[in-house]
């Protein structure tokens, strides 16, 4: 039986893919499954010569569905969410599955992440408290950088050259013990994307089990620092809403701060696209929330 099961999702994620499964594809201990949403540019050709569990969906049902698709397809007792654009290799992975061996407290386990070109990328993360919405709607994070209450991202370096427990840590690279998704029923499949990573974790956390950043663990992540296309941040915006509704933060008050950070973004933003993208954020936020995706019969 395999060790770790490496779940990967793909919508269009041809020019990607390959340099992401090729290098863990081969592992005698891992089974790798890849999960395609549908994507117009054929994404699994590029993979058809590994030895990977090749799946096609049937439908783009977001991240977090292509994601639930994948692991239970697997018997192995960690899985390993891995995007496209990320890299990981043999020995890295190793030692994020001997943390999970090591302490059965920890449920997640998440490497550092760093560029191609090796920097950091700042992966620890906060969960979203009002005054953190409002402090970065305003800019505060820029004023206070490094102060808790201003900024749901740690960005002090030197908390990445140790282990850490953060509140959650990115989803790109993330392994998580196949008990705690089948108790949770998996990711939430009503993210259609963003926001479920953060989710999972605070889950995690609502169980009892603490995450963890392993510092002596590095994954490459081609996709640079995950901003989202200015195209996205309408569905950031629902997702941040989803989020807030979810975990019980979803006051007025949350809804008009997530609001204000996407109106002053929209002032400052240079650029039309930049400027079209927070518009339609803001439309977001001012609309009720739409229903979860669901397939059409």
């Amino acid at each position: 039986m395999a060790r770790v099961g490496v779940v990967v999702v793909s919508y269009n994620s041809r020019d990607e893919l390959r340099g992401c499964v090729e290098t863990i594809a081969g592992l005698p201990w891992a089974n790798v499954i890849v999960v395609d949403n549908e994507s117009p540019d054929r994404s699994l050709e590029v993979v058809s010569d590994l030895d990977v569990d090749a799946v096609r969906s049937g439908w783009n049902g977001g991240f977090a569905f292509g994601v639930n698709t994948g692991w239970r397809r697997g018997s192995a007792p960690y899985v390993l969410l891995l995007n496209p654009d990320a890299r990981i290799d043999g020995d890295q992975l190793a030692l994020l599955a001997d943390v999970l061996d090591r302490d059965a407290s920890i449920g997640i386990a998440g490497p550092k992440i760093v560029s191609p070109d090796g920097e950091l990328d700042f992966s620890q993360r906060r969960f979203p408290r009002l005054r953190s919405i409002y402090a970065q709607a305003l800019f505060l994070h820029r004023a206070f950088p490094g102060a808790a209450w201003s900024d749901e991202v740690v960005r002090n370096r030197e908390a990445y050259e140790r282990d850490a427990e953060p509140d959650w840590v990115s989803g790109a690279c993330l392994l998580v013990r196949r008990t705690l998704l089948e108790e949770l029923d998996g990711l939430d499949e009503s993210f259609f994307m963003y926001g479920e990573d953060k989710d999972l974790c605070r889950r995690v956390w609502s169980r009892g089990y603490r995450g963890r950043l392993v510092a002596g663990a590095t994954s490459v992540h081609v996709g640079g620092a995950s901003t989202p296309r200015a195209s996205s941040y309408a569905m950031l915006a629902t997702s941040r809403r989803r989020y807030a509704a979810k975990h019980g933060d979803g006051t007025f008050l949350t809804r008009v701060g997530i609001g204000l950070g996407h109106a002053t973004h929209l002032v400052s933003a240079r650029g039309k696209a930049l400027r079209m993208g927070h518009l339609r954020a803001l439309r977001a936020v001012v609309r009720p929330l739409p229903p979860p995706p669901q397939r059409s019969i």
